[in-house]
């Protein structure tokens, strides 16, 4: 039976201001769009007072774990979430050889989480993404091969540079997983092991990514004091490979370097210039979320979490780690630094007895404890063995306005899953729509919804997704421009939105009236192809 959704404002994703008219759908594709006669063969849907637009897409995600577990996935879907991308940050689940499952799945936890419900033997990611298509996603996924995996495979955790052997079987590692679909290659240089890399390594394996046409996302060494010569780094990566670049969550952290802000948009327009293909993607709030072991200097993760955790236990290691947190070392992201103990709050925890330090700020952790905030969250770091989540304060509203308005922008949650999470994992989409479109007229509808559709369509090379067209896929969201906002906060983040009426996923409805189906109708999206 065919599908008919009338007298809606549709707003198809081009960037085109919104039009009356009807959609049609057949089977998993848009049949017509427009004009179309009403049937009696056909189910029909009234979206008077909606807008409908296509599926949104969530550019950077950490579902990487929770897919296998809850594939559900209703933080994303019930914002209007069709399709995410996972393999973030450099350190995700794919490859992973065997002697490596136990000490990765330590470093992995605090960024995506951790299962025993999960069979840890699926090597690679031709394995991985089977395993996604046999639990049945509930939305579309998208994977990039990690960085951190790649190294981790080639040549171990160790903080060290790679031979010419190992740097050839990172180039072969890269263009197996790029055959097994990986829409591109990710990074996150202030994670282990990515962060170890120099950039010649990084070269190598984006000029297999090139060969594909795939995505090198990166989040880049510094956000905060060193970012612009981070941004060099990234615009050299580029140059050398030829490359298309994609900067995560892309912003700039801390008061001090708030002045820099004219050199980054300088530096982005510079780059474009030279015929370097760049995007970026973001979140609208001015916190950022991320695991807590950030905060330890580069020299505390080398070897891995179990070493991490040795280093913990040493007093002296201590008073070492406090003079670098408190003095800086050159060319690292410093959080403490940037936002303040008194900004960095607890998100979450593997172990129960911890769960008092959820939604805590370091110093109120340090008041709970009894101690000093640095003892008491390297006592917390040490008891999780690092599988702590925080949230970091950093920027400002106009800020996040202007990254907002650049045309390199597409919008993204960036949220961790577990715990008590950044209200971002909720709320991303709606919250533009609501708070950035029609409370504070920053974007007009079509911009905000171009930037949720189509611009990461484009940039992710998703094909016949992200646009209301005829013989695209029919990844449908329905929603009330009246209504529609995000409902979440930083201390009770897990909230569906208001205003998101019905959601379709390959023609199939998964919300409706703002209540999820219980249908699963993702699927696994491969670069090169197009799945369904």
């Amino acid at each position: 039976m065919k599908t008919l959704i009338k007298n809606g404002l549709i707003i198809d994703g081009s960037g085109k201001p919104g039009f009356k008219g009807s959609l049609l759908i057949d089977g998993d594709r848009i049949e017509k769009i427009g004009d179309v006669a009403e049937s009696g063969d056909m189910k029909v849907i009234d979206a008077s007072g909606l807008v409908v637009s296509p599926g949104f897409i969530d550019t950077h995600s950490h579902s990487d774990v929770q897919i296998l577990l809850n594939p559900e996935i209703l933080p994303k879907v019930m914002q209007g979430v069709t399709t995410e991308v996972l393999g973030q940050d450099g350190v995700a689940m794919a490859p992973l050889p065997e002697q490596y499952i136990s000490p990765w799945r330590k470093n992995l936890a605090g960024l995506d989480g951790d299962s025993d419900e999960i069979d840890w033997h699926f090597k690679d990611t031709a394995g991985y993404l089977s395993m996604i298509e046999k639990v049945g996603p509930g939305i579309n996924e998208c994977y990039l091969v990690p960085h951190g995996n790649i190294r981790m495979e080639a040549m171990g955790l160790d903080n060290r540079q790679p031979s010419p052997e190992e740097m050839q079987k990172m180039r072969d590692i890269t263009r197996r997983e790029m055959e097994a679909g990986a829409m591109g290659l990710s990074t996150g240089l202030i994670y282990m092991p990515c962060a170890y890399g120099h950039t010649e390594e990084i070269i190598e394996m984006c000029k297999v990514v090139a060969e594909y046409n795939g995505l090198f996302v990166i989040h880049q060494r510094s956000e905060a004091d060193t970012i612009l010569e981070s941004m060099e780094e990234v615009i050299r990566i580029g140059r050398e490979s030829g490359v298309r670049i994609h900067f995560s969550h892309f912003k700039v952290c801390g008061k001090k370097n708030w002045d820099k802000i004219d050199k980054v948009v300088a530096l982005l327009e510079k780059a474009e210039a030279e015929g370097i293909k760049v995007s970026f993607d973001q979140y609208p709030y001015v916190a950022g979320s991320t695991m807590l072991g950030v905060i330890l200097p580069p020299w505390v993760h080398d070897g891995g979490t179990d070493k991490l955790v040795t280093r913990l236990h040493d007093k002296e290691l201590r008073k070492k780690m406090v003079e670098d947190i408190e003095n800086g070392i050159p060319g690292w992201d410093n959080f403490v630094d940037f936002a303040g103990l008194d900004n960095i709050y607890v998100t979450s925890v593997k172990n129960k007895k911890n769960e008092n330090a959820i939604g805590l700020s370091l110093t109120q952790l340090g008041e709970l404890r009894g101690k000093n905030p640095y003892e008491a969250t390297f006592d917390l770091l040490m008891e999780e063995e690092n599988a702590v989540g925080m949230v970091d304060f950093y920027g400002t509203e106009e800020h996040v306005q202007r990254f907002m308005k650049r045309p390199e922008m597409n919008a993204c949650t960036d949220g961790l899953l577990g715990g008590k999470p950044h209200p971002r994992v909720y709320g991303t989409f709606p919250r533009i729509l609501g708070k950035y479109v029609r409370e504070d007229k920053a974007l007009k509808l079509e911009e905000a919804v171009y930037k949720m559709t189509t611009k990461p369509a484009e940039t992710m090379h998703i094909k016949e997704r992200g646009q209301l067209k005829p013989g695209y896929f029919a990844d449908i969201v329905l929603f009330n421009p009246d209504t529609v906002i995000d409902k979440g906060t930083f201390t009770d983040p897990a909230q569906y939105p208001e205003g998101i009426d019905m959601v379709m996923i390959n023609g199939k409805t998964v919300v409706k009236d703002g209540k999820h189906t219980g249908t699963r109708a993702g699927c696994v999206l491969r670069n090169g192809h197009v799945s369904k």
